[in-house]
């Protein structure tokens, strides 16, 4: 690109772009222009807050901003195929928050028109790019503990029930499988990539989306996969392999792991701290601009193909509980 920072714009000032604008901070050649929210209140309040200088009361004038070269999307779930078409029609990079789209249909044409109009566009799985999960892969690449034979995997919340709140409704693609299940979900394919076999029942509440379930993910030749997400209870948030010498625990909070502890079977055991920088955000932003710096369409890291059958793994489990959003 001519310019040598890269310009930013975020879509949906709420909880989760805060967070974002706090780790773009930490972020080299990183510029926030813009705001834009369907309320120019929020969005002024936002660009007050992180001194930005220009706030939109809607995403179209975001969106038609020529000093924005990336658009940050952090709106619900239910909005982001929409969103995110919108960026791409009117020639934006697109990073967007997960899960990235309803289904994989949507997903499949989003990254479709992506191609076509030669943008950068990647799932804003923020954990995958941390130095943690580097190091994670690098323990099990070299068989630290042996052949991995089983994996528990878990996040769980306990939101206070809302039936308007995003979590809970249908209309904004609520549920614990898109909102909080895709992390050990997307953890999982990073590591071992799709399975061979699927089992999974869930909890269905009483505004029809899943509260609680579990995933029985297996692999021919890998590990057997336990993964369970929950909206009504707090759970532990770790994640724990075990292979034929030893264990290698994830320590929590799974999305934003602080260490790992490998466990001989000795009980012997090695910890390797985080160390992060910034509050993780950072990482995700980074891996965008050096995409885009690069000339590149997609991230190695959370790829189109990465995106695209973690949507359609998800499409698979909501289809066995018999579940379908309104909007679908």
């Amino acid at each position: 690109m001519e310019t040598s920072k890269i310009r930013w714009g975020i879509l949906g000032p709420g909880a989760i772009a805060h967070s974002f604008a706090e780790g773009l901070k930490y972020v080299k050649k990183a510029e926030l222009m813009a705001v834009g929210s369907r309320s120019t209140e929020r969005a002024q309040a936002f660009a007050r807050k992180f001194s930005i200088a220009h706030a939109f009361g809607s995403y179209e004038e975001l969106v038609s901003f020529a000093d924005v070269d990336v658009v940050y999307i952090a709106t619900p779930h239910s909005r982001h195929y929409e969103d995110m078409l919108l960026c791409l029609n009117n020639h934006k990079h697109v990073l967007c928050e997960k899960a990235f789209t309803i289904n994989a249909a949507q997903a499949k044409e989003v990254l479709a028109t992506a191609k076509q109009k030669k943008l950068f566009v990647m799932e804003a799985m923020w954990t995958l790019f941390m130095p943690v999960i580097f190091k994670l892969k690098e323990l099990i690449r070299k068989k630290e503990i042996g052949q991995i034979t089983i994996v528990n995997a878990d996040l769980g919340f306990r939101f206070p029930f809302d039936p308007e709140h995003r979590v809970f409704n249908p209309r904004l693609g609520g549920g614990a499988l898109l909102d909080i299940g895709v992390y050990p979900l997307s953890l999982t394919y990073h590591l071992f990539g799709l399975p061979d076999e699927i089992a999974t029942m869930a909890e269905i509440g009483t505004t029809n989306v899943d509260e609680a379930e579990g995933i029985l993910l297996r692999y021919e030749n890998g590990p057997l996969v336990h993964l369970y997400a929950a909206l009504r209870s707090q759970t532990p948030s770790q994640a724990l392999f075990i292979g034929t010498e030893g264990m290698i625990r994830l320590e929590t909070p799974i999305y934003r792991p602080t260490g790992i502890t490998v466990i001989k079977p000795d009980k012997t055991e090695q910890y390797f701290p985080a160390e992060l920088t910034g509050n993780g955000y950072n990482y995700e932003a980074q891996e965008v601009q050096r995409c885009v710096s690069e000339g590149k369409t997609q991230s190695r890291i959370v790829s189109h193909r990465h995106t695209l059958d973690i949507m359609q793994l998800m499409d698979t489990i909501r289809g066995r509980w018999g579940l379908r959003y309104p909007n679908e």
